[in-house]
């Protein structure tokens, strides 16, 4: 879907239910909720913390009084209360004239009062996801702030995220939202974006949107930290908002990359992990259970971009799981079309996760010997550097060259790095696998 479903009316509250839990459900309307109140309101951080009020109320009220039948509604006009006492509460003798000029709705927006059935009809959560991608904003900024304000995830996952240490992560958050705060742009629509300043900074704009919404499902599809590999919600936001992108933007190439790698490599989810919990790799998974209507719209999405748009890193990313997913078993695997694929996007983008990614891909066509010495190179790498997925490559090239002692080091030691239970019970297993 591209658009959030239409507002219920309002009603009194509905019975009690669990389906999905309310932890989630919340989890998911706050980027909504924060997006519709900035936008009518301005001031970033006092919506921000009227949204967490709302949160809390929602959590005291709803396990006792039952659910509302909107929810998104109920939250924003919950939370627009906190705001608008709050803002008539600062000074109000000396600045009540700023403060009243302050509740009212910007001339660039006609918003209706939010509240359960006159919710806006554009997508705030998408227009947030813009305004957190401001040219004001320095680039680490701006991920920094929309993975937590539109992504909602932690600064510690944030910080894992972007390998960087979790203070640094902090730091970027606050300096990012007091720059907000003093900028003097609009809350630009995605709309006014594509209409407006479209060669340069919407184009700097557009790339850390794909960005952040690149991370965002990267920590839905698999979670850095936790006891479930996978957390479904952000993943299926993640291609709810680059859904709406591409509606926006039909006729980039990289946008619909982006929307075509999402949907091969969420394809896959339902067969990622046992009835356990327990990770099932990619060999090893059963294809019968892969999503196949999935599969068929995200190869044609990345067919199409690239005949007829400028080659871009998502395309050929699309392009690489495209060729995982077409190959009806692992062993049928084209890993030579992989490693072609794989030395074009390490010549455009020569980060350490995609040289990651290349020298599993020389491993299956060369032979493991000369990936590990790729993999040496890496080991120099400030970000990737200890980092838990290192170690599991390494591990798993060591395996197959047959270098068991050094494999099981590796994977002891990959498994004491990752901060997620199904990884870490998995790398365990190779290990004692190893060992037995």
């Amino acid at each position: 879907m591209t658009r959030s479903t239409p507002p219920t009316p309002p009603g009194p509250p509905g019975p009690p239910t669990s389906e999905p839990a309310d932890e989630d459900l919340l989890r998911r309307l706050v980027p909504q909720v924060l997006g519709a109140l900035v936008r009518r309101y301005g001031h970033f951080d006092a919506a921000e913390d009227a949204v967490q009020e709302a949160l809390l109320a929602a959590a005291r009220q709803w396990p006792e009084e039952g659910r509302p039948r909107n929810p998104r509604g109920w939250l924003i006009r919950v939370a627009s209360r906190r705001l608008t006492d709050q803002l008539r509460s600062e000074d109000a003798r000396r600045r009540r004239e700023e403060t009243a000029a302050a509740l009212t709705p910007r001339d660039e927006f006609v918003a209706p009062p939010p509240g359960e059935g006159r919710a806006p009809a554009e997508d705030d959560t998408l227009a947030l996801l813009f305004l957190c991608c401001s040219a004001d904003l320095p680039a680490a900024g701006r991920i920094a702030l929309t993975l937590r304000a539109v992504g909602g995830l932690t600064t510690a996952e944030i910080a894992r995220a972007l390998l960087v240490p979790e203070a640094t992560m902090a730091q970027r958050i606050s300096r990012a939202k007091r720059r907000i705060k003093t900028s003097p742009s609009p809350f630009r629509t995605a709309k006014q974006e594509q209409e407006g300043e479209r060669e340069r900074e919407g184009a700097a704009r557009l790339a850390d949107v794909l960005h952040v919404l690149y991370l965002i499902f990267n920590e839905g599809y698999t979670a850095s930290s936790g006891r479930e590999l996978q957390r479904a919600d952000l993943a299926t936001e993640a291609i709810r908002l680059t859904r709406a992108v591409h509606a926006l933007l039909p006729d980039d190439g990289e946008v619909a990359g982006l929307l075509a790698l999402m949907l091969l490599t969420d394809a896959r989810r339902a067969a990622r992990t046992g009835p356990d919990g327990s990770l099932i790799p990619l060999a090893e998974q059963d294809r019968t259970l892969w999503d196949r209507a999935a599969v068929t719209e995200g190869v044609a999405l990345v067919s199409d971009a690239l005949t007829r748009t400028p080659l871009g890193p998502y395309q050929l990313r699309a392009a690489i799981a495209a060729v995982h997913d077409e190959a009806a078993s692992d062993e049928d695997t084209d890993w030579v079309e992989i490693l072609a694929l794989y030395e074009v996007l390490i010549r455009l983008v020569p980060g350490p996760v995609e040289r990651l990614g290349h020298a599993v891909a020389v491993a299956m066509v060369h032979g493991p010997r000369r990936a590990l010495e790729l993999l040496a190179a890496l080991d120099d790498d400030d970000h990737l550097a200890g980092h838990h997925r290192l170690e599991a490559v390494r591990a798993h090239l060591l395996e197959r060259a047959g270098d068991r002692a050094a494999a099981r080091a590796a994977y002891t030691k990959a498994a004491g790095l990752t901060l997620s239970a199904p990884e870490r019970r998995y790398l365990r297993s190779r290990a004692a696998r190893i060992a037995e």
